[in-house]
């Protein structure tokens, strides 16, 4: 069981006077200590329902984001990733700049030893588009090189 100083940064867990955020919202992003920072283990993270606005006409894209990371010290608090996915609703960016934007907002909050984003945008117009970005610190960029060759030939 958490002590209640661990749980210290969790506030919107549990909390039924949540508000949803309009428009995008980095600073609703929470973390929580990681209990077993010995250890390397994979946390993936799947959102079948992300929903942006295309830049140029305000068409909403629809996708399923996926994210694996391997924490170090902090880890994202569950709730607090859905709320800041959803504050892109009404965000207006090309499906590569959000999937980087996740991975670069996710980095700076938690400094994982690994972070990768994976976007399965909707096709429109008979295209889809897939981008996949990743991270990794000095230790892991192994890693970053064998996602990033993978990624080419993955079957989504």
């Amino acid at each position: 069981m958490r002590t209640d100083e661990q749980l210290q940064g969790v506030t919107l867990l549990g909390n039924t006077q949540t508000k949803y955020p309009t428009d995008y919202a980095p600073e609703v992003l929470e973390t929580f200590v990681n209990k077993h920072p010995d250890n390397e283990y994979l946390v993936t993270f799947t959102c079948p329902e992300f929903t942006s606005l295309c830049p140029k006409t305000g068409q909403p894209d629809f996708a399923k984001i996926v994210i694996n990371y391997i924490p170090r010290d902090l880890m994202v608090e569950s709730k607090s990733l859905k709320l800041y996915l959803f504050s892109f609703r009404n965000h207006g960016d090309f499906h590569e700049d959000c999937v980087n934007i996740i991975m670069k907002d996710l980095c700076k909050l938690m400094n994982p030893r690994y972070l990768e984003v994976r976007g399965l945008f909707t096709p429109r117009g008979g295209i889809a588009i897939l981008p996949f970005a990743n991270y990794g610190d000095d230790e892991h960029q192994w890693l970053v090189r064998e996602r990033l060759k993978a990624s080419f030939t993955d079957s989504f």
